[in-house]
């Protein structure tokens, strides 16, 4: 099978088992009672099948990045806001609203006129120990930068964890591609301990940040962590990986005009959601994705936040 089409299918499942498991969160959020012990929790059903679920897509996730181009993954991580919509109307008792109908027409234009764009060859090259310590310098230098006190401290905290989650997808993907193609170097060496560390450490800098960052609220801070993913992620595709959009330069007018619906359709979809969770008492608010944090370490997204960045979220309150 092509490697962009395995790549789109992982994705695919990936989104739908972080929406499932932050439906499942939201729900079992809704039938605890404040003040619940861990120990309860870890006595529950319904806490473990979310805890897998989270887990299984943040596996996906980075079996994904392995296929597929980040320029062409990240941005599927949308998706989980999309899958979210229509479990969490089922699950609350209600019909899609025309505000989440709008949103998810929306992204998904968009994402499919991205996807057109996108370059579709399986990663080969990888950041080297040095790309990888600057960009995790930069990293930390940006985000110190979004969070120093100031005015609108839940959207620079949202935009903060988008980054730092798609940052944390983009090593990730050096650490998968280096672990299961030997030509790129030694299984085990400084350089993969170095990214590892990093990538543990952006996963988790992208949970804590994006639970500040609802403190507020969760719509617009929710849209910004969706859409700032991918682009961090993206970027170092673009700059360091390689990676292409297919067609060239005229490639970029259906690529922005695609990325354009969906950053509207991500907002409507997150807009929908904030007015749900105080309708629904916590129960059925579903967050998206990260990408799958993402992605990966934020697994229980904010559950666990493994990851896209993204539902963490819910899960947390990801990977």
């Amino acid at each position: 099978m092509n490697a962009t089409l395995v790549a789109v299918a992982l994705s695919l499942v990936s989104a739908a088992a972080y929406a499932s498991a932050a439906v499942a969160q939201a729900r079992l959020a809704g039938r605890t009672a404040p003040g619940t012990g861990t120990l309860r929790l870890l006595g529950s059903g319904a806490w473990w099948s979310a805890v897998g679920l989270n887990a299984g897509g943040a596996l996906l996730h980075v079996a994904a990045l392995k296929y597929g181009p980040l320029t062409l993954v990240q941005p599927l991580g949308a998706l989980t806001l999309v899958a979210a919509v229509p479990l969490g109307a089922r699950a609350a008792g209600r019909k899609v609203s025309t505000t989440e109908w709008r949103g998810t027409f929306l992204t998904l234009l968009g994402l499919g006129a991205l996807l057109m764009t996108a370059g579709g060859s399986a990663p080969h090259e990888t950041l080297s120990l040095t790309e990888a310590l600057a960009v995790g310098a930069a990293t930390m230098a940006v985000v110190a930068g979004l969070s120093r006190p100031g005015t609108r401290p839940g959207l620079r905290h949202a935009a903060a964890s988008g980054i730092t989650s798609g940052v944390a997808s983009a090593l990730t993907q050096t650490l998968t591609v280096s672990v299961t193609d030997h030509s790129t170097g030694p299984l085990f060496s400084w350089h993969l301990v170095v990214v590892a560390v990093l990538v543990s450490a952006f996963a988790m800098g992208g949970l804590l940040l994006s639970q500040t960052a609802y403190r507020g609220g969760l719509g617009a801070p929710l849209a910004v962590v969706t859409l700032a993913n991918p682009v961090a992620a993206a970027a170092i595709g673009l700059a360091l990986l390689g990676e292409r959009l297919q067609g060239g330069t005229i490639s970029l007018v259906p690529a922005l005009l695609g990325t354009a619906a969906a950053v509207r359709g991500v907002i409507l979809l997150s807009r929908a959601q904030a007015q749900t969770a105080p309708a629904a008492g916590a129960a059925v608010a579903v967050p998206a994705p990260s990408a799958p944090s993402r992605v990966v370490i934020k697994s229980p997204r904010a559950g666990l936040h493994l990851e896209h960045g993204h539902l963490r979220r819910i899960r947390a309150g990801r990977s």
